[in-house]
């Protein structure tokens, strides 16, 4: 199978119009997968893009995540079940280790296929950028946020794990010498029971983890200043603080406040179109703020769509002197929440201090002014029902891989998924 991403296009377009054959017949999981097959047939025909390779773990995959079937077994049991994968795959069968190594092996061409898309979208008028919404949501990691650990914990377990297994090797070899005294010393008796090799492995992940906090402390310190940064913090040390956290099953991800508690996850971002909800930019953040991910996202506008939006609407999460005058710099209008915003819509009439920067008082004043006719009212139904149909709707709530890179091709994935299914609902 190529590697380039006109490859992976092809992959996923090649033999989906072989779904009208199947329709008469699909009776699990019902007509509209197989109608959705042939429509996608469609678009990728329209768009002219010939078959290099057709991977049936490829077609596969990408029809699972449009319908909300993510896990490399289930996708492998529906082409054996389904008709409608039987329909992608020619009635192949491929394994569901084949499936797995495609996606991981094809993340970096997955996330290059998003903007592909994307272009189709345009063509097709679904991007017109007339108004574009933003937002974050989090996802749950594929890890547990019971496996982070505090810096000040780390060091304190790791000088525990060190005096217990050194009590425990004196203890093994003691053992070992009573033994080759009774049994002989050809017999095994030599290896270490399991409950000792697990806590040493424990002891390995705790240290492993402690040095690269203590490498990302080092890093902070030597960084030169970040001039977009607003949130004031004492000068870094080049030492983690005693508080500072990491996860021992996914290092990269980190612990998230949502509306029923924390979770260890990660931060999705997307820019949805207001014409047809379309997600027009898409990445995933290290932590849970958004305060700086505005710029990075209108950045991708423009290189996907070699143009600008006109309007951008964003909650307060985005506020900040920074964020609106880059809006301003490139001639979009904002429309961006703020605290002051949020107080007076419960009554409390507050205004924003003197002290506060002029664009963002002159977003209050422009939001205030407007009241419920402001463009701001668009956000919220406009990108909020694109994470409602990726989470409730698919089903999709905790990645399946791990690490930043990973997850951020996953996610893209699945924007990439969510945008082929609003160009096969025009191509009939």
């Amino acid at each position: 199978m190529g590697t380039g991403t006109e490859s992976v296009v092809a992959a996923i377009g090649a033999g989906l119009g072989a779904g009208r054959a199947f329709s008469a017949f699909c009776v699990e999981p019902g007509a509209g997968a197989t109608e959705l097959a042939r429509d996608l047939g469609q678009v990728w025909r329209r768009a002219r893009i010939s078959a290099i390779s057709s991977g049936d773990d490829g077609r596969a995959a990408a029809h699972g995540y449009s319908r909300g079937i993510y896990s490399s077994r289930r996708i492998a049991k529906a082409c054996e079940e389904r008709v409608d994968f039987m329909a992608l795959t020619g009635m192949q069968q491929p394994d569901f280790r084949t499936v797995n190594l495609f996606r991981l092996r094809h993340l970096e061409e997955l996330k290059g296929l998003f903007g592909q898309v994307l272009k189709l979208c345009q063509k097709a008028g679904l991007a017109r950028l007339g108004h574009v919404a933003l937002d974050g949501t989090k996802m749950k990691a594929n890890a547990s946020k019971d496996q982070s650990m505090k810096y000040s914990q780390m060091k304190k377990k790791e000088k525990e794990l060190e005096t217990e297994i050194d009590q425990w090797f004196q203890r093994a070899a003691q053992i070992d010498q009573e033994e080759d005294e009774q049994y002989g010393s050809g017999q095994r008796g030599d290896e270490l029971p399991e409950w000792v090799r697990d806590k040493q492995k424990r002891l390995e992940k705790i240290q492993a983890a402690k040095a690269e906090l203590e490498a990302e402390a080092r890093a902070a310190a030597q960084a030169p200043a970040d001039p977009t940064r607003t949130k004031h913090e004492s000068k870094p040390t080049g030492v983690p603080k005693d508080k500072t956290q990491k996860n021992l099953t996914d290092g990269e991800s980190h612990i998230m406040k949502v509306s029923g508690g924390y979770i260890q996850g990660y931060n999705c971002q997307a820019a949805v179109d207001a014409d047809s909800q379309v997600i027009v930019a898409q990445q995933v953040a290290p932590n849970g703020s958004d305060m700086h991910q505005l710029t990075p996202l209108l950045k991708q506008i423009r290189t996907q769509l070699k143009r600008q939006a006109r309007e951008v609407s964003a909650d307060a999460g985005y506020s900040s002197e920074h964020n609106l005058k880059q809006l301003q710099r490139r001639h979009i209008r904002g429309y961006v929440a703020n605290r002051w915003q949020k107080d007076s819509a419960a009554g409390h009439r507050r205004r924003p201090p003197v002290g506060v920067g002029r664009y963002v008082r002159e977003m209050w004043q422009r939001l205030r002014r407007g009241g419920y006719r402001s463009r701001y009212r668009l956000r919220k139904q406009v990108v909020e029902p694109v994470f409602g149909q990726i989470k409730d709707a698919r089903g999709f709530r905790r990645f399946l891989l791990r690490g930043a890179k990973k997850v951020s091709g996953e996610w893209s994935l699945l924007c990439t998924a969510h945008n082929l299914l609003k160009l096969a609902a025009v191509a009939g």
